[in-house]
C-alpha cells in the first residue's frame, strides 16, 4: 500500500488550488442545471438564485437544487481562507509531509462529499450528514493549526 501513495513528498500546497476548483464546481453545476430559456446571466452572477424565482421554465425541484448548489459554493469559498492559512501554518511549523498530505487530502475529500450531499439534500437526515461532513473537514483544518502550534511551541520567538 505504501507504493500507492507517495508520503515523502509534500503535496499540501497543491491542495489550495484544488480546493478552489472544488469550491467553484457547484456553481458550474448550477449553471448547467438550468435548461430554461433564461440562462445564467454573468453580468449579475450573485442574483442568479433570485432570478430563478420567477422563471417558469425551471421546475421547483431544480430551483431548490440550484439554490443548494450556490449555497455549497459560498460555503466552500468561506472556508477556503481558513484552509489555505492552515496549510501555510502547517508547512511553516515543519509538519511532516505525511501529516500535511493526509490532512489536506482529507479536507479535499470532505469538501467533495459535502458538495454532493448538499446539492442532493432532500431530507433532514441528509442535512445532518452534510453538517457532520462539514465538521469533519473543519476538524482537519483545526488539527493542522493545533499540530502547527504544538510544533512551534518554544520556537515561535525564533521565527521573527
Amino acid at each position: 500500500m505504501s507504493g500507492l501513495f507517495d508520503t515523502t513528498s509534500n503535496y499540501s500546497f497543491y491542495a489550495i488550488p484544488a480546493a478552489w476548483v472544488i469550491a467553484i464546481a457547484p456553481h458550474q453545476y448550477a449553471i448547467l442545471a438550468n435548461k430554461s430559456n433564461k440562462p445564467f446571466d454573468n453580468r449579475n452572477p450573485r442574483a442568479y438564485v433570485k432570478s430563478l424565482e420567477d422563471n417558469q421554465g425551471v421546475d421547483s425541484a431544480t430551483k431548490e437544487m440550484i439554490s443548494r448548489a450556490e449555497a455549497a459554493q459560498m460555503n466552500n469559498f468561506e472556508n477556503l481562507g481558513l484552509f489555505a492559512s492552515a496549510i501555510v501554518a502547517g508547512n511553516l511549523a515543519g509538519l511532516s509531509s505525511q501529516t500535511m498530505n493526509l490532512l489536506s487530502g482529507g479536507y479535499l475529500a470532505s469538501r467533495v462529499v459535502y458538495n454532493f450531499v448538499y446539492i442532493n439534500n432532500n431530507t433532514q437526515a441528509s442535512a445532518n450528514v452534510r453538517s457532520a461532513v462539514y465538521v469533519a473537514g473543519i476538524g482537519m483544518i483545526f488539527t493542522m493549526f493545533i499540530k502547527a502550534g504544538n510544533a512551534l511551541k518554544g520556537r515561535a520567538a525564533n521565527l521573527l
